[in-house]
């Protein structure tokens, strides 16, 4: 991936801070969005404001905000190589107690968001025959939780799950290839928004008995992009979370 050309939504913070700095390191040129632009600009200088990144703050619900992405990492680094749909939001809520405005919450940002962003990257990949798009789903939408309510999120993740399969079909024959990583409990700062002030309580949800880790996400996003055969696919990073319990 050495000069190749990414965007990170969700760059300011945890996965998508921790999947910025892989590629960084790796020699990328990485474009960094986070609807916050202070937490983005501090982002970009803990990592040591490198001269192979840049940032751009914006809402990626908007339409206008994927163009200025691509728009900016063609003006930079004159290429579109990858994008990794990272940003979203999640937060439980049981289904009785859910209003409009949540669900309007979780399908502009998780969805639309998606949708938007991979919208202006395609045109450019398809204009290089080449191209990878990496969407953030959870394996919670294969594998519901009681005591975990969260259907308004997951519905809107669920779709995702779909998004990527339906891309996947359509632009195939572009040689772009669209897949999905759905993570299990990872060690980000979401736990502590959600109210888990102890994430590593959750260890037993996984075979492995342990909680995932940022970098273990980012090492999966790397491979998915470089990966030329590979597409249409839900690859869960969770531990054994999907597959079983232990009792």
């Amino acid at each position: 991936m050495k000069n190749k050309t990414i965007i990170i939504t969700g760059a300011s913070a945890g996965i998508g801070k921790e999947i910025a700095k892989y590629f960084i390191t790796r020699e990328s040129n990485v474009v960094m969005n986070s609807s916050n632009e202070d937490n983005l600009k501090k982002a970009y200088q803990e990592l040591g404001s490198p001269a192979n990144a840049v940032y751009l703050a914006g809402d990626i619900s908007k339409q206008e905000t994927g163009k200025k992405l691509v728009h900016l990492a063609l003006k930079k680094f004159n290429s579109v190589d990858v994008l990794i749909n990272n940003a979203g939001v999640f937060s439980p809520k049981p289904f009785l107690e859910v209003k409009e405005k949540d669900l309007d919450l979780y399908w502009n940002v998780n969805l639309k968001g998606t949708f938007f962003t991979s919208q202006a990257v395609v045109p450019q990949m398809i204009k290089q025959k080449n191209g990878a798009i990496i969407n953030i789903g959870t394996v919670l939408v294969d594998h519901a939780i009681d005591g975990f309510p969260a259907t308004a999120p997951l519905t809107s993740k669920g779709a995702i799950h779909s998004l990527t399969r339906q891309l996947a079909a359509e632009f195939g024959k572009n040689n772009i290839k669209v897949n999905t990583i759905a993570p299990g409990i990872i060690r980000s700062p979401l736990q502590s928004k959600i109210g888990i002030e102890n994430a590593d309580s959750l260890a037993s949800l996984h075979l492995l008995n342990r909680i995932g880790e940022a970098n273990e996400i980012a090492e999966a996003a790397y491979y998915l992009a470089t990966s030329n055969f590979v597409t249409g696919e839900t690859i869960n990073v969770a531990g054994g979370h999907t597959i079983g319990h232990a009792i």
